[in-house]
């Protein structure tokens, strides 16, 4: 199954911190090596077994948001990008795990949410303008609404939402609207 340089990779690598990867993740060991062979079924000949010779393997967006988990998700691309260190949603296997990890039902509510901001911030400027929640909106209704009711959702978010009046939402406005919507996050996962 699994070689031993790869089990003893699992043990010493993690993506936050230089400690045992259950330490930076929600997930066991043995759902670390699962997650392992995921990763390695989407492109076996570039993903290796043994991490010995090439342990900064990535794979790119296209091979990750055909997964049967992320395939009917509206925000998948965004999901993987904003997983991804260089921003293009190349994916190596720490931060594949940790998507999945900040995905799994055993990830606290507040760290689903700065990542839920993240994905919904499509001008990656810390903010969530009127375009960031028009191109949210269009996905999560599969662009069912006219563009007369997006805009009217918009600027009643932003106006019920933006605490300091710059008519944009910072994350602790995010946050705070959140707070007042109990099931917003309830669908923010993925089963491994």
């Amino acid at each position: 199954m699994y070689n031993v340089s790869f089990v003893q990779q699992v043990n010493s690598k993690c993506y936050y911190y230089n400690t045992d990867p259950q330490d930076c993740t929600f997930f066991t060991r043995k759902e670390i090596l699962r997650l392992h062979g995921r990763y390695h079924e989407l492109a076996p000949h570039l993903v290796p077994m043994d991490y010995t010779n090439d342990p900064d393997c990535k794979l790119p967006l296209a091979l990750i948001v055909n997964m049967p988990e992320l395939k009917e998700n509206p925000f998948r691309s965004r999901i993987v990008e904003s997983f991804s260190e260089d921003g293009m949603g190349n994916l190596s296997f720490n931060e594949f795990v940790d998507m999945f990890s900040v995905l799994s039902e055993m990830a606290p509510r507040e760290l689903k949410a700065i990542y839920a901001f993240k994905i919904y911030d499509y001008n990656v400027d810390n903010y969530l303008c009127k375009e960031d929640l028009e191109k949210t909106l269009n996905k999560l209704t599969k662009e069912e609404l006219t563009p007369e009711e997006v805009e009217l959702v918009c600027e009643k978010t932003i106006e019920e939402a933006d605490l300091d009046g710059d008519s944009k939402l910072s994350y602790s406005d995010f946050e705070n609207m959140i707070t007042r919507a109990p099931d917003f996050l309830s669908t923010f996962h993925i089963r491994i």
